[in-house]
């Protein structure tokens, strides 16, 4: 064996023992773990109050929706909106913005993206979408949803302010189909969330375009648990 066979594995074990070396190792597995498993969101808006507070810190399972496997009605997911939501693209952020903004997907400390939202799945690709129910519910498939979790619901008043009144309720949505590969997201806080019927709630004669969609394309996960603050801790 020659002097520089010999060498080669003494220099490999001085890499490998460097604190570069795990530096670099522990980013490269950090990327792997956000990239593949699972990623911290951090709450921006009351759109999802009670069940996600402004500032909370969400686990997103990225795997929930590998395979076969598509969100249900219920489900609360973390998706890129796209374009028709009115992202917009951070082009010309610099290096510094554009490392800050690193460090908040990576920490859940900040934005996960130029324009990332968490949302609860009311339906899917194929289901009809309806409201409301004579007593103001959201109708899917022709039964009304449970919602239990909505909090401060927009106005509703059977017989006084409803679908059937003029002015009718700002709860009230054409019906619609939900596409291929869409879904219909709202917020939990139904008066203040910006969502997919956020226009169709001042026109809801507007049976077609006025819908906005989640897409099978730019879902990041389903958030599944709160990580912060701790006397929030809990599953989803």
């Amino acid at each position: 064996m020659t002097d520089a066979e010999r060498s080669s594995p003494a220099r490999w074990r001085r890499i490998t023992g460097s604190a570069w070396f795990h530096l670099a190792l522990a980013f490269v597995v950090v990327g792997a773990l956000l990239s593949f498993v699972a990623k911290p969101y951090w709450v921006p808006s009351g759109s999802m109050e009670q069940t996600l507070l402004v500032g909370d810190r969400v686990l997103v399972n990225r795997l929930a929706y590998v395979g076969n496997a598509h969100p249900s009605t219920g489900e609360i997911i973390v998706f890129d909106a796209d374009e028709s939501w009115g992202a917009e693209a951070h082009l010309d952020e610099g290096p510094v913005k554009s490392a800050l903004r690193w460090l908040g997907e990576v920490s859940g400390f900040g934005p996960s993206g130029p324009h990332t939202l968490v949302k609860r799945v009311v339906a899917g690709p194929g289901q009809t979408v309806a409201c409301c129910t004579a007593e103001g519910a959201v109708i899917v498939d022709g039964e009304p949803l449970d919602e239990p979790y909505v909090f401060d619901d927009l106005a509703f008043e059977p017989g006084v302010l409803d679908c059937t009144t003029t002015p009718a309720s700002p709860r009230c949505l054409p019906e619609v189909t939900v596409p291929e590969g869409r879904y219909l997201v709202l917020g939990d806080h139904r008066s203040l969330s910006a969502d997919s019927a956020q226009h169709c709630r001042r026109d809801a004669d507007n049976d077609s375009g006025c819908w906005l969609w989640a897409r099978d394309e730019d879902i990041v996960g389903r958030a599944s648990a709160i990580l912060w603050p701790a006397s929030r801790w809990g599953g989803l």
